[in-house]
């Protein structure tokens, strides 16, 4: 994402205009652009005129830029589109107030995000959180940090890791005879796992081409392949013979780089990808990945949590208790928090959890990991209520946080 320009007041109100340069950046535009902001992009509308002569009516399409007050939104991260839905907030020749209209964010092509504090107009401003996710999604150095290619016999999904989500590119499904006895039923079935092999590997350097466009082609980033049994084996065999063969630039780089890693899987579908990146080869590959910090921290978490020894806590009320005790601050306390609890529209309930975020890493001195929920970590978190934390020290008083309050009630 690049920065165009950016007026953010000592209030935190203000505007940042964008212009987003790949897929992933809509998923930062997602996360920046909340319920209650004002949004100006580029639009085409349908603009009808009547002849005053004659009373007949025409309609054309006309490109204009077009201000809304944001009322939905919805992201596609499979084809990395965003839709925002809202009201026209600011009247244009081309369109009159209050008059309904999707933007549809593209690449290459500004937009701008105005947040206003509450008080002016009910919205929560451009607080610590939003100004960090800004951050985020313009930093150059985000990016694709693995590939994985999660397949079995006749299945294969081709998936992207970026720092924030797991993209699935491509679903590729073939009809693989079952191998069975017999010289002639054996060779139908080789035969038909080299053609879902050839399919997979021409879709893969297909989606690599698309990624690899605004990088250099030797970005040290790993293939993973992953499958039960031999597939995956097979497949990077496969490989190596097409990079000999084909004199394929691109596929000869990454067989000379080593790109390419066999790991188990229980089976060849999504869900056992958190299974491959879980496993000691991986997660040795993957150590500086974002992803695979965030899968470390929350598996410290629920070792803690097996060990019950009252340093890991769960739920809004609990992790609130422990701030409030001065537990998650400074020599080792974590605040493990889920990015969806900042998309509530109740500008209330995001300044609770902004607030919590302060305080634990500005005056406990505490660490925060804002976890992605389109990543498996998010998820696990979000299993806890969206928002865990590990302590510096017990507290025993937490076990009857319930029944003082049951007592005060």
């Amino acid at each position: 994402m690049r920065l165009v320009k950016r007026n953010i007041n000592g209030d935190g109100s203000g505007a940042v205009t964008l212009c987003p340069e790949e897929p992933e950046d809509m998923w930062h535009a997602y996360n920046l652009v909340l319920v209650g902001d004002f949004l100006t992009a580029s639009a085409i509308r349908r603009v009808t005129t009547e002849s005053a002569s004659t009373g007949s009516t025409s309609s054309q399409r006309v490109h204009t830029n077009l201000t809304i007050k944001v009322k939905s939104l919805d992201f596609d991260p499979q084809a990395g589109q965003l839709h925002v839905s809202g009201q026209v907030a600011r009247e244009s020749k081309h369109a009159k107030m209050g008059q309904h209209h999707t933007l549809d964010l593209e690449l290459n092509r500004n937009f701008t995000i105005e947040k206003v504090v509450e008080g002016k107009d009910g919205g929560a401003g451009w607080d610590s959180v939003s100004q960090t996710q800004l951050m985020e999604a313009i930093d150059p150095n985000k990016s694709t940090e693995a590939v994985a290619v999660v397949m079995q016999e006749g299945l294969g999904n081709i998936c992207f890791l970026t720092s924030h989500q797991t993209i699935l590119k491509q679903r590729v499904e073939a009809n693989v005879p079952r191998k069975r006895t017999g010289a002639g039923r054996s060779a139908d079935h080789d035969k038909g796992l080299q053609k879902f092999y050839t399919t997979v590997l021409d879709t893969l350097l297909r989606q690599l081409e698309g990624l690899l466009e605004n990088k250099d082609s030797s970005s040290n980033f790993p293939i993973l392949l992953a499958s039960p049994g031999f597939v995956a084996q097979g497949f990077l065999k496969h490989i190596n013979e097409a990079a000999a063969s084909k004199g394929d630039k691109l596929l000869q780089e990454l067989v000379k780089r080593k790109a390419f890693v066999v790991v188990h899987s229980s089976s060849g579908h999504l869900h056992s990808l958190n299974e491959v990146l879980n496993s000691p080869e991986v997660r040795a590959r993957l150590q500086n990945m974002q992803y695979a910090r965030e899968t470390a921290v929350m598996d410290d978490f629920f070792t803690l949590l097996r060990k019950d020894d009252g340093r890991a806590w769960y739920g809004p009320k609990e992790v609130e208790h422990a701030v409030e005790k001065g537990a998650v601050g400074r020599g080792g306390g974590i605040l493990l928090i889920n990015n969806a609890l900042f998309r509530s529209q109740d500008v209330g309930t995001r300044r609770r959890w902004v607030s919590l975020v302060d305080r634990v890493r500005d005056t406990e001195g505490g660490e925060v990991r804002i976890l992605s929920s389109d990543h498996e970590s998010g998820r696990r978190l979000d299993g806890l209520g969206g928002i865990a934390a590990i302590l510096t020290f017990p507290i025993a008083e937490m076990d009857d946080l319930d029944d003082e309050e049951d007592a005060e009630e």
